[in-house]
């Protein structure tokens, strides 16, 4: 049987998704939960990568078994290991599915939300969920300034040198900021995704919102195809993967 699974994960202390030689992932925790109560080793595939210090509130991955068992209790198992193993990794939602569902090559779409804390006293509690940006932002002007990124378009100048992607061409179909009292939030959807192209969207917005750029830049940037126009790489302590559409 092919299962899915539904992750959320804090990836302050991981190294992303990907199992590493060099320290701790997401995938590794779930695979040696799932061979602690499968009784084998379990290859589990994600719906995409994560680098280090981004967080999931809904990554997607499955994995095969031949054993049976409760979608309830196979949930339990999973989560009762990584709490063994002190993982910051939990498993919210079991579900069988089809011999040709692929968590990754299924994937019709994939959310993201990125979280920027605007005030001036850091934060306690958000320190690794967030990045404080304590100068005040222009919330209105960065909105403006997204609408140049919506559609099809060659994103090179939002993508990083060490992106594996074929082609810069993507098409971004969604790019919303909304402000909540001292949090500025940014949804963003897209079939897929270039290596970093949402948080260099995010930090060159954000410069937007400080008066560094203004609104119509984002559109000389974009169409300059250069990386160096863009602005910097936001941390990736804001970053979540949100959901995973199918």
């Amino acid at each position: 049987m092919r299962y899915k699974i539904t992750v959320e994960y804090d990836g302050t202390k991981l190294l992303g998704w990907q199992k590493q030689l060099d320290g701790p992932s997401a995938q590794e925790y779930l695979e040696k939960a799932a061979e602690a109560f499968l009784c084998r080793p379990t290859e589990i595939s994600g719906a995409g990568r994560t680098d280090a210090g981004v967080h999931a509130l809904g990554q997607v991955a499955h994995f095969d078994t031949e054993k049976k068992m409760p979608l309830f209790r196979m949930r339990e198992a999973f989560n009762a290991h990584l709490k063994i193993m002190e993982a910051p990794v939990a498993v919210i939602n079991v579900e069988e599915v089809s011999p040709d569902f692929h968590a990754r090559f299924s994937a019709v779409g994939r959310g993201y939300i990125y979280r920027i804390l605007n005030r001036r006293a850091p934060s306690a509690l958000d320190k690794d969920r967030s990045w404080w940006v304590p100068v005040p932002l222009d919330v209105s002007k960065m909105q403006e300034a997204a609408q140049y990124l919506l559609g099809n378009h060659d994103f090179t100048s939002f993508r990083a040198a060490a992106c594996q992607a074929k082609s810069p061409v993507k098409t971004l179909d969604k790019l919303e900021i909304s402000q909540n009292g001292e949090e500025i939030r940014f949804c963003v959807e897209a079939r897929s995704f270039l290596h970093h192209q949402v948080r260099n969207f995010v930090g060159t917005l954000k410069m937007v919102g400080d008066g560094h750029l203004q609104p119509n830049d984002v559109k000389r940037i974009l169409d300059a195809k250069d990386r160096s126009q863009a602005g910097i790489t936001a941390p990736a302590c804001g970053l979540y993967l949100n959901r995973v559409m199918y």
